[in-house]
Order: C-alpha cells, then sequence, then structure tokens
C-alpha cells in the first residue's frame, strides 16, 4: 500500500454524563475519519479522563485513576468494533492499566480492522503522572500492518531519542505519537521533538492531541494541543515538514495522505540519509576518548 490516508484526532474533552456521551463522541469522531477515507486514526494521551466526570472527582486521583482503569475493557470493547466496522487501523490513545503486579500504567491500545489488538506502554513518566502512583511500563512493540510498519511514542517517550530511533531501525516508517499537554510549552516539546524524529529517522510522525478542559479534574484542567502530521525535509515531502496541521485549541481532526514510497526511496537515495548514517555515528562515539583539559 503505496497511499495511506490518516486522520489525527483533536480531541475536545468536555464534561459528561453518561458513558454514552463519551461513547458517541468517539463513535461519531470515527464514522467522520471514514467518511473522509482513512485508513489509521489516531486519538490522544489520556482522552479517557473525560470519564472521571462520570464519578466522584473529590476523590484522591490515585483512587480515581485505579477506577478509570476499571473501564478498559469496555474502551477497548467500542474502538475495537469500531475499527473491525470501518476497515481501519485505530491508535486508541491512552487509558491507565491494571498490571497483574497491581500496578497502574499509562496504555495505548492499537487495533486492526481484522481485530487484533496490541498495545505499547508509556515508558517514561512525567513527575505529574508519578504523582497519580502510577508506573512506567516496559519494551517497544512494533506493529506490522497492511500498510507496513509502525510504532507509537506516548507523549513524553517521543522526546527521547533512542526510543523512536529503534523503532525506524526495526522498519517502521510511521509513528504515532497520542500527547496531552497542559501548557505551551509542554506542548511544544512534545511537537519540535516530533519535527526531530520525523527527520533524523526519515519517517511521518502524527501527533494528536487533546484540546478543551475539566476543571474539576487536575491532571485535564488545561489542555495546549495542535494535531499535526510531520514529515522528513526533503524535496520529496512537505515544503515545512509539516504536511498537515489543525488549529490551536480547537475540537477538529487533521486528515492527510501518506506516500510511504518516498519514505523507502528517501532512506537509500535521499538528499541526506541519517537513519542510514547513524550507523556510522554509532561507531564514531562507541568508545569516546576522554580529553583532560
Amino acid at each position: 500500500m503505496a497511499r495511506l490516508r490518516v486522520a489525527a484526532m483533536q480531541y475536545y474533552i468536555r464534561p459528561i454524563r453518561a458513558w454514552e456521551e463519551f461513547r458517541d463522541q468517539v463513535i461519531g469522531l470515527v464514522e467522520t475519519a471514514a467518511d473522509y477515507t482513512s485508513r489509521l486514526v489516531v486519538f490522544p494521551e489520556y482522552f479517557t479522563l473525560q470519564l472521571l466526570t462520570l464519578g466522584d472527582v473529590k476523590r484522591p486521583l490515585p483512587e480515581q485513576i485505579r477506577r478509570l482503569a476499571a473501564q478498559e475493557d469496555a474502551f477497548l470493547e467500542l474502538i475495537s468494533g469500531l475499527a473491525v466496522k470501518h476497515d481501519m487501523y485505530i491508535v486508541g490513545g491512552t487509558i491507565p492499566h491494571l498490571e497483574l503486579s497491581g500496578t497502574i500504567t499509562n496504555v495505548c491500545h492499537v487495533v486492526g480492522p481484522n481485530g487484533r489488538q496490541g498495545r505499547q506502554s508509556k515508558l517514561h513518566l512525567t513527575r505529574f503522572e508519578r504523582e497519580w502512583e502510577m508506573s512506567p511500563g516496559a519494551g517497544l512493540n512494533i506493529f506490522d500492518t497492511a500498510f507496513g510498519r509502525m510504532a507509537v511514542a506516548i507523549c513524553y517517550d517521543v522526546e527521547f531519542p533512542e526510543y523512536v530511533r529503534a523503532a525506524a531501525r526495526c522498519g517502521a516508517h510511521i509513528l504515532a505519537v497520542p500527547s496531552c499537554t497542559d501548557e505551551r510549552q509542554g506542548f511544544l516539546r512534545v511537537r519540535y521533538c516530533s519535527l526531530a524524529r520525523a527527520i533524523e529517522n526519515q519517517m511521518y510522525v502524527i501527533q494528536a492531541p487533546t484540546v478543551g478542559s475539566l476543571p474539576m479534574v487536575p491532571a485535564v484542567s488545561l489542555n495546549y494541543g495542535q494535531a499535526g502530521i510531520f514529515t522528513p525535509s526533503d524535496f520529496a515531502f512537505a515544503r515545512d515538514g509539516i504536511l498537515a496541521e489543525g488549529i490551536p485549541n480547537q475540537e477538529m481532526m487533521v486528515v492527510a495522505e501518506l506516500n510511504l514510497s518516498t519514505i523507502v526511496e528517501g532512506r537509500e537515495e535521499g538528499t541526506v540519509v541519517p537513519l542510514l548514517d547513524s550507523g556510522v555515528t554509532s561507531e564514531l562515539v562507541s568508545s569516546p576518548e576522554v580529553v583532560a583539559l
């Protein structure tokens, strides 16, 4: 599949009064993406925290996070059914996950049009997540799809270049970045790093953020976001390395068409080939010399 149409959700979180309101919001967005013949849809990190407004928001947040983890099965059933119905791949943002050890991790479920499921845990937690008594996950997963290999870097994870480089070396041509940031500086950290990962690994990067606010929930009382679909910086791609982007802090989705053949060609014959040349870099710095001054 040389061409792939994708949709990045700029998801507006708002208070709800019933599970059905959340369900209908997700269904409506997926149906719209399907109307635009999108085969890959990316939701934001922690957009499921919208469900916290169904409970007692005055309880300690770690307790609320555990309560949300109990709704993971219902959430997974929702997005899996939509993926099958609309013949698409869905990167389902994130939801808290209760591990067998009893710890809570931040997990992104990825589902395919055949109903198969995979997941990627967040490996690097922010200070705020540690305060919520969450634990980091472990391991990098690569998702084999009809359009090639894809990886997921959840928000803060994209700020660690080694992680994404490992995915690129495993053949990933697309990186999905579900994100949730409360202010502009945090958003820009994720955006700038997403752009850098697209350039240095010669891959498409899809950032999907939350927008809107839930004033009664400290974790998402404010959100600053702008969805973006980023490319390598070379002649075959978008002029500024930005294939498409949303209007900051508005409810919308960003739809664009990826030409995957340009990734393959660029990695072999681009103006520069940073993914290939990174092997040379590794050799040059594997045994650094210490210079006394």
